[in-house]
């Protein structure tokens, strides 16, 4: 055989991996635009910004709910998928949990109108709320127990994953519409309270 023959099947990988970072790209682009814009962001941006034409996106997602979902799994895709290699990486546990958190906020106070636009009417939006929970409960649970096995974390508060993502939440509504309220300053406060106080002297 050639050496310049493709192998069997390499051509269709490289279009689906083609056609993975085409779909990437959008979502980023997507993303970028609700933040700057809201839901509601027109698509004629959107496609500016990921350089595609509106045909491409409207290929991929017919209806703006399509792309309103596919954005939010993608943002959560992404914060669980962060949690591993902050653990892995990080100094400490809670120094992994801190940095999780932070982008956890993020996801919160930057999604403008994703929580809103869930109140639609249609199917798919019945499953984000439990696909959310399915992808990060785990996650936050790894960083909370590694955290409390490396004593950095206080075992007696008998704390959860869920307990602390829907608290991290409720700091974390209307954020986005109120300048004088910052809600990642009551979030890290929340987390340092969590820490086990060190002996002194």
């Amino acid at each position: 055989m050639s050496e310049n023959v493709p192998a069997p099947g390499s051509s269709a990988r490289s279009k689906r991996k083609d056609a993975q970072r085409n779909q990437q790209t959008l979502l980023e682009a997507a993303a970028a635009a609700f933040v700057a814009s809201g839901v509601d962001a027109p698509v004629r941006d959107i496609a500016a910004r990921a350089g595609v034409g509106m045909g491409t996106i409207y290929r991929h997602f017919p209806t703006r709910a399509d792309l309103v979902i596919a954005v939010y799994r993608h943002q959560v895709d992404a914060c669980a998928e962060a949690g591993p290699g902050l653990l892995a990486d990080s100094p400490t546990p809670h120094a992994a949990l801190t940095q999780w958190v932070d982008q956890f906020v993020d996801f919160l106070v930057t999604k403008h109108g994703l929580a809103a636009a869930m109140q639609g009417d249609g199917p798919g939006f019945e499953a984000l709320h439990a696909y959310f929970l399915e992808r990060l409960v785990p996650v936050c649970d790894q960083l909370l127990d590694a955290a409390v096995a490396s004593g950095e974390i206080r075992a007696d508060l008998d704390l959860d994953a869920y307990q602390l993502m829907r608290g991290i939440g409720n700091l974390c509504i209307g954020a986005e519409s109120d300048p004088r309220y910052d809600a990642r300053r009551l979030v890290t406060v929340l987390v340092a309270g969590l820490r086990q106080a060190q002996p002194t002297g």
